[in-house]
């Protein structure tokens, strides 16, 4: 989240957001939640599931896959900084995306609290002191205290590469403890006999712990919050999904393998869901039969799950200070729970208020009532985020997709993917057993619910503002901004069907919405948008034009008018006009109209002295602009905003293979 820049009489902006993170983000966010939940889950589930708890990880390792192919075409499609609730946003309405956001913001402050808990418990494998009592409610304190601060401070790329080794080092890890534990105490046997389908384990209890499975899943909402801060190709994304998939496949199952004959169950109950609950992977490694394996390995596998744990707690905090942007500049929730860091650019009063709930949720010590609450958020929000690509390939089928969700049947002349509809039946039955199955998961998340949805309508009510209709304002609405800013209640935005117009209507947008936000107008502030048609003098000005050109500018300004009437209170009216000349044309089309500001794109000027057209002379004219830029910025008699993309920018390269 880059500084608002204050307009000035000639103010040139870079358009293109540098993507300085790359991929590796991606794999750290998400591979993080994914080699971290493994710490604190399993006990749950084999409290739950027992001598099935392989299989349910199994099915879960399924319903990710699907989720994953999911989550990566609505990323890549609507790269906003969040994912359901974005989905849900262009697929139905503001108020489905608030349910999907205020489920997910539930469960990014429970993941908060259990990996901070759980952290404790491993790190006791040094200090016995650290897993119990008051030691253990301040030392979770403290790790989410540090989240929280590091998480104000900002998600930089050096953060990325260490975080990276640690993620592989982990992983490694697990995958040496898989093979060891095949090896030393797997047996068939202890897995299968205790077995005993419907009665150990009962239906209710399996369907729970199915739900549980699905905390993986909110790395595919923290991976969906970066989307437009990395640079992921159809590849990269691919390769990401295979491999995400395929390690839980055999991370998730084989631990469980080597768990339930490690610590079988006995009379309907396992040590791994009793003594081991809060650190069941120290219990798996306390069993195997050579001492000396096991005492090393005790040590190496407390140090990198405390670490891991700590680094989920991280990526969970990053979810959250994306998504509360996306709400904030969606006036979902209140501007000022979304204000931004002065310096940092980051939503600290976000960042704070979850760190505080998260401090509050640690206090009862219960990871099962915890985590049965995280899987009633995460299943809401993975059955809305399934539902809403459906419902895109119907809204939006001829918008590109660097990914798309394969298996497709065609319905009505929609292409609907089969995945994502298996998906949502599957999550929505999982999140329905989950409210009937667990009373705490039921009352609490519903309760968090009902909560969210009385103060949505209230403070959309108490604004003003329409419950179902997007409302945008700027990130400089989030700060504290000590110099009055610059603003206009009607400007000029001529429109010439490049990659710019978005921007420059944005540009015109912000200004014209900061101008409603401080005068409360009730007419509102208006962006006029126009075409010019530049008429040859061997035509008459009144000559007919080709239909591919009229098409052309009709295009470009409704896209220009669904642009700039997203920001609050701002109407686009948009205009053709003939002239000889484009920049007379602006700038007597801005005096008639009356308008305050001119935003325009500025065109790139000849890079040869003398003019290209006559074989000019000398190097390039980098210290100009061009020819209707220049006759605006002379002849205008109102600010003259300019926006272009920096010199190397590929959108003004003019080789034609580029």
């Amino acid at each position: 989240m880059s500084d608002e820049q204050t307009p000035q009489r000639l103010e040139v902006a870079d358009t293109i957001m540098k993507r300085g993170l790359g991929s590796p983000a991606i794999f750290v966010v998400l591979y993080t939640s994914l080699a971290s939940a493994i710490y604190f889950s399993l006990g749950v589930v084999a409290d739950h599931a027992l001598g099935l708890t392989p299989v349910v990880f199994l099915v879960a390792a399924l319903l990710f896959a699907l989720a994953a192919m999911t989550y990566v075409e609505g990323a890549s499609l609507h790269q906003d900084k969040a994912g359901s609730t974005v989905f849900a946003r262009y697929a139905f309405n503001e108020l489905v995306s608030f349910v999907a956001g205020w489920a997910i913001l539930l469960d990014y402050v429970i993941l908060i609290a259990v990996t901070a808990f759980t952290a404790t418990n491993y790190a006791a494998a040094f200090y016995a002191p650290l897993g119990r009592g008051g030691t253990e409610i301040v030392l979770a304190f403290a790790i989410i205290a540090y989240v929280a601060l590091r998480n104000i401070r900002g998600f930089t790329a050096k953060r990325v590469s260490r975080l990276s080794l640690l993620v592989v080092a982990d992983l490694v890890l697990q995958a040496l403890i898989i093979v060891v534990g095949l090896v030393t105490v797997f047996d068939a046997d202890l897995l299968l006999d205790p077995i005993q389908l419907g009665t150990s384990p009962g239906w209710e209890d399996t369907l729970f712990a199915l739900g549980v499975a699905t905390v993986v899943f909110t790395g595919l909402e923290s991976a969906s919050g970066l989307a437009g801060e990395v640079g992921a190709g159809r590849r990269q994304l691919k390769r990401l999904l295979l491999s995400a998939s395929g390690s839980i496949l055999f991370l998730y199952v084989g631990i469980a393998l080597v768990a339930l004959t490690a610590l079988p169950v006995v009379d309907g109950r396992t040590a791994l869901g009793d003594t081991f609950v809060e650190a069941p992977m120290l219990g798996v490694v306390a069993a195997l039969d050579q001492a000396w394996l096991s005492d090393g390995l005790k040590y190496v596998l407390a140090a990198a799950a405390t670490v891991t744990l700590i680094a989920a707690a991280n990526s969970a905090m990053l979810g959250l200070s994306r998504l509360a942007y996306n709400l904030s500049t969606n006036r979902q929730i209140p501007a000022r729970i979304g204000r931004l860091h002065p310096t940092r650019s980051t939503p600290y009063v976000a960042i704070t208020l979850g760190a505080l709930l998260a401090a509050v949720l640690v206090l009862p010590q219960d990871l099962d009532v915890l985590v049965g609450i995280y899987a009633f958020g995460a299943l809401l929000g993975l059955t809305i985020a399934h539902v809403s690509i459906v419902a895109l390939r119907v809204r939006e089928p001829d918008l590109r997709r660097p990914y798309a969700v394969p298996l497709n049947v065609t319905v009505r002349g929609a292409s609907l993917p089969v995945p994502a509809i298996v998906g949502a039946v599957l999550s929505f039955a999982a999140w329905v057993s989950v409210l009937l199955f667990h009373s705490g998961a039921r009352w609490v998340g519903l309760g968090w619910m009902l909560t969210g949805l009385v103060l949505y309508v209230a403070y959309r009510r108490a604004e003003g503002k329409p419950i179902f209709k997007r409302v945008l304002v700027p990130a400089s609405a989030l700060r504290h901004v000590d110099a009055p800013s610059v603003e206009y209640g009607s400007i000029l935005v001529p429109i010439f069907g490049t990659p710019l117009d978005d921007d420059i209507v944005q540009t015109a947008g912000r200004l014209a919405g900061n101008w409603h936000d401080d005068f409360d107008s009730e007419e509102g502030a208006t962006i006029e948008a126009l075409w010019v048609f530049e008429i040859p003098m061997a035509l008459p000005l009144d000559a007919r034009l080709p239909d591919h050109q009229l098409e052309t500018a009709r295009a470009a300004l409704r896209r220009a008018k669904a642009v700039g009437e997203e920001y609050e209170g701002v109407e686009v009216a948009t205009a053709t006009i003939r002239a000889r000349r484009a920049g007379t044309a602006i700038v007597d089309e801005a005096r008639r109209r009356g308008v305050e500001a001119i935003v325009l794109a500025a065109e790139e000027p000849t890079r040869i002295r003398g003019g290209a057209l006559l074989g000019g002379r000398g190097g390039p004219r980098d210290n100009f602009v061009g020819e209707v830029t220049k006759q605006v910025l002379a002849k205008a008699h109102c600010q003259v905003i300019l926006t272009a993309p920096p010199a190397d920018d590929p959108l003004m390269d003019p080789s034609p293979d580029r």
